[in-house]
């Protein structure tokens, strides 16, 4: 499968951004394609965190464990998933961009199954342009968090 690669200009500084984009128990009241997150595992997030994710899509839930693989703070930090056959990675990156950061996301699906890779062909023309409107949604949510500022949701400000 080709790389999706979605991207954009947020409204805050570097660590901000990362703080808002990994506090995993806030997903579900911030992203609105996520019906439901449960935490796998205790402590902060990095590497190693693993949860369960919840999203309506084509008017079904589909639920997916993913885990952290790769944490860079406040860099970038890598989530994988398997999933129907096929191995599901998205890297994060955030890099200052003037007064804010700029934040993107590569997501790759590799098949690891017969059945994957054979299906591959007719999954990646279906699912390309729902994939990426996900990726992008999920990035706007996130970018609106941070937009509100600190007095805004998720703020752990006073």
């Amino acid at each position: 499968m080709a790389t999706l690669i979605v991207s954009t200009l947020v409204p805050a500084p570097i660590e901000r951004a990362f703080e808002v984009f990994t506090e995993l128990d806030k997903a579900a009241e911030r992203i609105p394609a996520i019906a439901s997150l449960e935490l796998l595992t205790e402590g902060p997030f990095g590497e190693g965190t693993r949860w369960r994710e919840t999203r309506v899509m084509f008017k079904k839930e589909a639920v997916e464990e993913m885990w952290v693989t790769g944490f860079d703070p406040p860099r970038s930090y890598n989530v994988e998933a398997e999933s129907h056959g096929t191995r599901y990675s998205t890297r994060y990156t955030f890099e200052p961009e003037g007064d804010g950061t700029r934040v993107t996301w590569a997501f790759t699906g590799t098949p690891v199954t017969f059945g994957a890779k054979v299906m591959a062909p007719i999954f990646n023309l279906l699912l390309k342009g729902t994939m990426k409107r996900c990726m992008l949604g999920d990035l706007e949510a996130l970018r609106d968090v941070c937009a509100a500022g600190a007095e805004g949701p998720g703020s752990s400000a006073s």
